[in-house]
Order: structure tokens, then sequence, then C-alpha cells
């Protein structure tokens, strides 16, 4: 379930920034954490660019975003108190800078994944109905 979104720029090198424009970005396992007064998106895979050689980047590196303290105040207060996970939902580029977007993220009670799951088995079951006819 995610509530909150905010935008943030992100430190990158220029291999990186070529890898993206290519479209070699996984955000699948990313998350954002909260250190000091400092915000780090950590396990995002920018795929190393080919033509870059021996200059090229680590490509699960932990990469520093660039948030307002305001802004880094107010997280750091909700993902400690209220148990929430920064999430990064997708990145893009806004007038030449690359730019990511993180919402605040709640993970699913029991019961709200028992749910998910019948739902998901009953449509495999409309699914697999459909195929026969």
């Amino acid at each position: 379930e995610l509530t909150e979104k905010c935008e943030a720029g992100i430190i990158l090198t220029g291999s990186e920034i070529k890898s993206i424009r290519a479209g070699g970005v996984n955000l699948g396992d990313a998350y954002g954490i909260v250190r000091g007064n400092e915000v780090f998106l950590l396990n995002a895979n920018i795929a190393p660019y080919k033509q870059a050689s021996y200059n090229n980047h680590d490509p699960l590196r932990t990469r520093k975003l660039l948030l307002h303290q305001q802004e880094i105040k107010r997280l750091l207060g909700k993902t400690t108190q209220k148990g929430l996970t920064l999430i990064p939902t997708k990145m893009y580029f806004k007038k030449g800078f690359v730019k990511i977007e993180l919402a605040l993220g709640k993970s699913k009670k029991k019961h709200d994944k028992r749910e998910t799951i019948k739902r998901r088995e009953t449509d495999r079951e409309m699914r697999r109905q459909l195929k026969r006819w």
C-alpha cells in the first residue's frame, strides 16, 4: 500500500546516465533509507554501460538522493515512527536531470495477504475455465 509520493534528485556518474537513457534500470528490489540528514537509494540496479570501458560503475552501488532538509526530516519521522518504507516507484528525466519518485509504503497485514492470494486463485481458475471453451 503506497501513500505519500515525493520527487528527488539523484547523484549519478556519466556512465549511469547513459545506461538510464538506454533503458538499463531495474528498481524491483530497490528501497530508500534515511541515515542522519541524508537519504540513500539501495539495491537499484543500473546496468553497466557497454561503451564506458574501464570507467564503468558498480551496478548495485548505494546512491545519494537529493531532497530538501524539511522533506528529509518529514520522511525520517514517518519511517521511524509508523514503520513505513521508502519505495522508488519510477525514474524519469525532467529538464535533462534524472529524477526518482519515492512513495511511502506500508506492508500488508496477514488478512490482506490472504485476500490477495484468494483473489489470485479465483482469477487463475476463471482463466482456466475460459481456456477450455
